[in-house]
Parts: C-alpha cells; sequence; structure tokens
C-alpha cells in the first residue's frame, strides 16, 4: 500500500490463496509488535477457509478469521486492520462479519483472545475466564509459546 489512506471502497470478501501474503504480513506485523500472536504462512494456507479480508481498491487492508472448535463454540482470530486503514471501522466490519458467519453456521456462541479487550466489549463481547474455554486450552493454547503464562483477554458473546 502507498502513503495515506486506503483510496478505494472497503469490500470484505472471503480470503483466497493470492492474500495469504498480505495477511501474513499484516498479522505478524502486529505480532512483531506483542499485539498479536504470529501466524505462520503453513498455518494461513491451512486455514485459508477461515479468513476474510477488506479488500480496498484491490488491496487487502484487513483481515479476520472465524474459527469453529465445537458444536457451539468458534473464535475470532487474527484480527488486523493496516495502520493507513485504522480507525475507519473495518476492524467493526471484519468482525461483525464473522459473528454474522457464525450464526449462520449455527455456531451459537464466539470468543476471543486478546490484548484489546475494549474493543471487543464495544461490540457486545463480555470477559470471561479462559477455564471456560477447554476446547481451545487444550487445543492451540498446549501448543503456544506463552502457555501457561498467557497474559491474554479472553471475552466471549452469543451470536444471535
Amino acid at each position: 500500500m502507498g502513503r495515506g489512506r486506503p483510496t478505494g471502497g472497503f469490500r470484505i470478501r472471503k480470503a483466497v490463496v493470492r492474500d495469504v501474503r498480505r495477511i501474513h504480513q499484516l498479522i505478524n506485523s502486529f505480532a512483531r509488535r506483542e499485539k498479536m500472536l504470529p501466524r505462520s504462512l503453513n498455518d494461513i494456507y491451512e486455514n485459508l477457509r477461515d479468513h476474510i479480508v477488506c479488500d480496498s481498491g484491490g488491496e487487502v487492508v484487513g483481515v479476520c478469521a472465524l474459527h469453529v472448535l465445537w458444536e457451539d463454540l468458534s473464535e475470532i482470530r487474527s484480527l488486523a486492520v493496516s495502520s493507513e486503514a485504522q480507525r475507519l471501522g473495518i476492524g467493526r466490519m471484519l468482525v461483525r462479519r464473522c459473528i454474522s458467519e457464525a450464526r449462520r453456521l449455527g455456531v451459537k456462541r464466539v470468543f476471543v483472545l486478546t490484548y484489546s479487550p475494549e474493543f471487543f466489549r464495544s461490540l457486545g463481547f463480555v470477559d470471561i475466564e479462559k477455564t471456560e474455554l477447554p476446547q481451545k486450552i487444550w487445543g492451540d493454547c498446549l501448543r503456544c509459546h506463552k502457555f501457561p503464562e498467557c497474559d491474554e483477554f479472553a471475552l466471549i458473546r452469543q451470536t444471535g
């Protein structure tokens, strides 16, 4: 992306293979600043169907993923918006699309692990204890380099 704010209209869409390297760049730019956990290219390719992007004039300026963990539980992951496109409502649009997708799939609850709890509280998420997310704890968290000293906030909301 060039300098300044994005110039094209915003379009939220499912990610495709050509988006993977930009998704990787966006996520890991935040990870380097310890604002989210890093993702490998392999992880993004393997979970590409989970990802949605915000496209502005043909360029990906935001990304978010919805990962289904169980029949009644999904996770919003890897929300990242380029610095040039922040404060334009893109993060909200991406999260709302993930909630809508969870609802469409019949998943009743969506949670996040985040370093930005205020943002998610403003979207109707409420704080919970991580121990209330056993599918997450015994899945991804055990493989995380921060386990068991996780410093992220856990929040959840109903999709309906």
